[in-house]
């Protein structure tokens, strides 16, 4: 499921509010939000739509990903136009994303695989190693410059998207126990989804022990912890005071969130992230220490 303020075309008023939903023959649904009143559907799946996500630019592109192995591009200013299938998965896509800038594409699913996309040539830009199993979620920061991804193996990783490096890994389980898990077909450490917070200090993650956590990337650990059974996915308000969560039984959980002033360092890191690319950052005349600090090595 996805949702999107576009800008107008053809079949959409100014500023409409959509909303795509993804169903069990393969099908996608749009509708107009404030309407409830179904536009169209898109055609093009040959299994269940298991992740959508519209392009953060307002350009009226859609990404599908699906348990028949593909992901869909679509472009809703020409019909529902399918403008590429993207080919890479040996195993069900679980998650799609896209970075801020609408730039990049993360995907991830069965086999412990996370794939980097170029929005532009829809070329594979790095396959991310590191996952024991399964990968279900994945998430970019607000500025771009870190991708959260979250896996059956009871782990989260931030990376780097554009060295393709880990930056921390936020686990559930230690690792011996994780292994354990895994091996054993246990399933009560998985990992069901993570999100960054609206200012990308934090991230939230949901699993299968009945918990959702709220991780503080400074300190590398769960500040914040709330029960939650059957946890599934989970969401910040772009403004960041509230966080949804919703559950394999049907129902979604809203807490309200304390918003933190992130510190001037931050804001401005926020804003040259949102231009620059990590390796950009490298060839920038400053010391050392502030490099690692803007490449989100340091905090």
């Amino acid at each position: 499921m996805g949702s999107s303020r576009q800008e107008r075309s053809s079949h959409f008023p100014d500023q409409t509010l959509l909303l795509a939903t993804g169903l069990a023959n393969g099908e996608i649904k749009l509708w107009d939000v404030p309407t409830a009143r179904f536009l169209f559907h898109l055609k093009g799946h040959r299994a269940v739509v298991r992740s959508l996500a519209f392009s953060p630019s307002g350009s009226l592109i859609l990404v599908s990903g699906s348990r028949d192995k593909t992901l869909h591009v679509w472009d809703l200013k020409q019909d529902g136009k399918l403008l590429r299938v993207l080919t890479g998965h040996s195993h069900w896509v679980y998650c799609c994303s896209l970075s801020p800038d609408a730039n990049v594409l993360c995907s991830v699913g069965g086999g412990r695989t996370v794939l980097l996309w170029n929005m532009l040539s829809y070329e594979l830009i790095r396959r991310l190693d590191g996952h024991e199993g399964d990968v279900v979620s994945c998430d970019f920061s607000p500025d771009g410059a870190m991708l959260v991804t979250a896996s059956y193996d009871t782990q989260a990783i931030v990376w780097d998207p554009h060295s393709g490096e880990q930056l921390m890994k936020l686990s559930h389980s230690s690792p011996d126990v994780a292994q354990d898990l895994i091996a054993g077909g246990f399933d009560t450490g998985f990992m069901r989804a993570a999100c960054f917070s609206a200012e990308g200090l934090y991230v939230t993650s949901v699993a299968d022990d009945g918990l959702l956590r709220i991780w503080c990337l400074t300190l590398q650990r769960p500040v914040s912890i709330a029960p939650l059974v059957n946890g599934l996915c989970c969401t910040f308000h772009p403004r960041g005071a509230v966080l949804a969560a919703g559950t394999r039984d049907g129902h979604v959980h809203f807490w309200s969130v304390p918003r933190h002033l992130p510190t001037l360092q931050h804001r401005c890191r926020v804003a040259l992230r949102s231009v620059m690319s990590t390796q950009q950052v490298t060839y920038l005349s400053i010391p050392n220490k502030m490099k690692q600090f803007l490449a989100y090595k340091i905090f």
